[in-house]
């Protein structure tokens, strides 16, 4: 017993005096059990207790059997309730030997100061419960705590935790209840969906109010923008080359181009689509005014980047109709780059005004209105002898024909848009893509791709004289014919051709007239030509008609000792090659690859009759070019072969003179 009163004495730190009056005592130590369990003691050690009960009356030993445990065990101290670890404590007795008496209350100021003294108990209560609770011992059962009885709910609240309340049926705390964080979370969760709501009415009252700020009006140019746009062209120009997309026309006459400029060549690579593209559907090249295309009339209506190496068949040299949609387009398209500025459409006082600010390819540029530069189409509406045009009407710019022509120009003279009106057109829109500009490639109609040209080595200019000596030993070839000759002519052709017979022989066909076919015989006595149905002079298509026939049929020849005609010039270049050196200088152009071999083009003649041999590394020809009269250039390619025998055609049989015998 003695020991549990150690215990206590421990726990509360104080010895248990008597008192007069009786006290209240703090709620974890309250309780209806009497016991043999000793009140805490806080009489310093070694000072006998005197007996008693809590309200200063001795205790009789009856009083304090009756509150013994029905065990027989003493108790066990405190019980803790609920997950917040509220404490119950019930009530213990002393046993002093005179009786058992229930324990003394602590000092009731330390309700008030609960707080400093239960954070030191705690410490304490662990030790005491682990020095009084004997390893055999059970727990004794929980007795209805006295703050049912109506004490003083301010110490009751100091055992109890914060925000818990006390059941008045068991003493215990009820945590069921929201706790202060709930409380401030409710809260701060309230504030924030008040801050949403206000935040959002502000928002949309903002942009109900809202109203953009006023353009800045249109004013002259300033000579720093003046200057820009004069020197437009030779930015251009300098910038060699350009991505392009053009709109042109409306509704069912609207063409749409897309592709690339080259300046510096003045050459057009497009892809031509939209509803009014007609007959120049597919690609497009344009060198100076040397047009060719490559139809495609299944192409679908939109129009996309062609590819940059080209095809090689298919190409046509082509004229285009009068008034049509993309004659003016090309040229605008050209004409927007020149080697020298032109100052005279934005001197000062002129009809040249900046229009407002924009922003294109991430850059900030100036919408400028000015004429179109001379040499272009000029602008629909305006009137002859002005340079100006008519005042824009309302709307959009670009969206009708009658407007001025307006240039997208940033701070370096680039020109990144351009929108006008064209006479017979409409309203064109041309947007620049200055970052696409790859090197473009003409096609062999056009000369094929650039190069360096430069006189011929030591080697070059020995494979070139000893050419004839190499094709008469090589015997004969077939050959192929592709010579764009005129705007409405563009013939195809298959056949052979014998060096040592110095003997040619084909079949033509214009793919104007695809049902026909004129075979062609040249040799050392003249040319020979008959007009034949296709069927009847080797068949096949337009694009690729068959061989002639062997011997050659009879029919309508036309004799001639020579013709003057691109055709009969290439043929008969082709054909003396074998016996004549070339005369004149020479001038290697590039070098190209020919049927899987490595070629060097060696240019000779006249400019008025330039000749291309494409003479590979092993000295053989294989393919021979000439400047035609239209501007394109004709070839005839060549691939060593077995030639068959060349019979001669027949010849009408002489008419005896009159007279003669």
């Amino acid at each position: 017993m003695r020991t549990r009163v150690v215990a206590l004495e421990a726990q509360t730190g104080r010895r248990e005096r008597p008192c007069s009056s009786p006290r209240r005592l703090p709620a974890r130590f309250t309780s209806v059990d009497t016991s043999p369990t000793p009140a805490p003691d806080t009489t310093p050690r070694g000072t006998p207790r005197p007996g008693g009960t809590a309200s200063g009356r001795p205790g009789t030993p009856a009083a304090g059997r009756a509150n013994a445990p029905a065990s027989g065990r003493p108790g066990t101290g405190r019980h803790r309730t609920g997950s917040a670890g509220a404490a119950e404590a019930t009530p213990r007795t002393t046993d002093t030997g005179s009786g058992s008496t229930t324990g003394r209350d602590t000092d009731a100021r330390r309700a008030a100061t609960g707080r400093d003294t239960d954070a030191r108990r705690g410490d304490t209560d662990r030790d005491t419960d682990a020095a009084v609770r004997p390893a055999t011992s059970r727990p004794a059962t929980a007795r209805p705590t006295a703050s049912a009885s109506g004490r003083d709910p301010e110490v009751n609240r100091a055992t109890t935790r914060l925000g818990d309340t006390a059941d008045p049926a068991t003493g215990t705390a009820d945590t069921a209840g929201p706790t202060p964080a709930s409380r401030r979370r409710r809260t701060v969760l309230l504030l924030l969906g008040l801050t949403a709501v206000t935040s959002a009415t502000a928002l949309v009252l903002g942009l109900l109010s809202w109203a953009p700020e006023p353009p800045e009006p249109a004013r002259p140019l300033t000579l720093a923008e003046g200057e820009r746009l004069a020197a437009m062209r030779v930015t251009n120009l300098r910038d060699l080359r350009s991505g392009v997309r053009v709109t042109a026309g409306s509704d069912a006459a609207r063409i749409e181009l897309v592709g690339w400029v080259d300046w510096s060549r003045s050459l057009l690579y497009l892809d031509v689509g939209g509803p009014g593209a007609g007959a120049e559907r597919g690609l497009v090249q344009r060198a100076g005014p040397v047009l060719v295309i490559r139809p495609d009339p299944a192409a679908v209506p939109t129009p996309a980047a062609p590819p940059l190496v080209p095809p090689t068949d298919r190409w046509r040299l082509h004229r285009l109709a009068p008034g049509a949609h993309l004659a003016p387009v090309l040229d605008l398209l050209l004409g927007i780059a020149s080697d020298r500025p032109d100052p005279t459409r934005t001197a000062p006082g002129g009809n040249a005004r900046w229009i407002a600010r924009d922003t294109m390819a991430g850059s900030p540029v100036d919408v400028l209105e000015a004429p179109l530069p001379a040499g272009a189409p000029p602008a629909a509406g305006a009137a002859p002898g002005n340079t100006g045009a008519p005042t824009p009407d309302a709307g959009s710019a670009g969206t009708v024909a009658n407007t001025r022509t307006r240039y997208w120009l940033d701070q370096d003279a680039r020109l990144h848009k351009l929108v006008t009106g064209l006479p017979g057109v409409g309203p064109v829109t041309m947007i620049l893509n200055r970052a696409d500009r790859p090197t473009l490639r003409p096609v062999d109609a056009l000369g094929g791709r650039p190069g360096l040209p430069r006189a011929l080595t030591d080697v070059e200019q020995r494979r070139l004289d000893r050419l004839p000596a190499r094709l008469r030993a090589q015997g004969g070839a077939t050959v192929t014919l592709t010579a764009p000759v005129g705007t409405d002519t563009n013939l195809r052709g298959t056949g052979w051709l014998s060096w040592t017979a110095r003997t040619a022989y084909l079949a033509v066909a214009d793919l104007g007239v695809p049902d026909r076919r004129t075979l062609l015989r040249r040799d050392s006595a003249g040319a020979a030509r008959a007009g034949l149905p296709a069927a009847a002079a080797g068949g096949g298509t337009a694009e690729a008609p068959g061989r002639p026939p062997l011997p050659p049929p009879a029919g309508a020849w036309r004799f001639s000792r020579s013709g003057g005609d691109d055709l009969s010039l290439l043929v008969d270049a082709a054909v003396t090659a074998g016996s004549v050196g070339q005369r004149g200088p020479a001038v290697r152009i590039r070098e190209d690859v020919a049927a899987g071999r490595t070629v060097d083009v060696v240019e000779v003649g006249p400019a008025d009759a330039r000749l291309r041999y494409w003479i590979d590394r092993g000295g053989s020809l294989r393919r021979l070019e000439l400047h035609t009269d239209a501007g394109a250039w004709a070839q005839l390619d060549l691939t060593p072969a077995v030639v068959p025998r060349l019979t001669p055609v027949p010849r009408p049989a002489a008419i005896p003179r009159p007279g003669a015998r």
